[in-house]
């Protein structure tokens, strides 16, 4: 599971900052602890996807406290991030899952493409290809 700690502080203008200690370029504030948190839970989307677009190793997030606040990332936002780090651990390369799952380069970038709506399945057979699977767990809610 991706579930990243988020710091809230009070800003001096009235607004709560959100923080990640992880993922320092996600960065914002909202009117209320509410509006703060969904707002910090886009701009943690929106962070990942500038690594993932970098090709730069998206940073894991660290153990939380149970009582703190946290972001968790969608499913399929955490499967497209899961897939980019097998691809990055195991050296493979766009091009080269592309070959192994037999699509092109744009199916594959589109897999990875944190703001582009992808089917399950289709990420599940770029991760059998990679040796890879999804394991699901279903949790009571904190």
């Amino acid at each position: 599971m991706y579930r990243y700690p988020v710091t809230l502080t009070r800003d001096d203008n009235g607004t709560i900052l959100a923080t990640f200690p992880d993922v320092p370029e996600a960065v914002t504030f909202g009117d209320t602890r509410e509006d703060a948190l969904k707002r910090a839970a886009q701009a943690l989307e929106a962070a990942l996807k500038i690594y993932i677009d970098d090709q730069r190793a998206v940073p894991p997030p660290r153990a939380t406290r149970r009582r703190g606040p946290s972001v968790v990332l969608p499913a399929l936002i955490a499967a497209k991030v899961a897939l980019y780090q097998a691809m990055r651990s195991g050296g493979v390369s766009v091009a080269e899952l592309g070959k192994r799952v037999r699509r092109p380069h744009a199916y594959i970038n589109r897999l990875l493409d944190l703001n582009a709506t992808s089917p399950l399945d289709q990420i599940e057979g770029a991760l059998s290809a990679l040796g890879k699977q999804i394991d699901l767990v279903i949790r009571d809610a904190a």
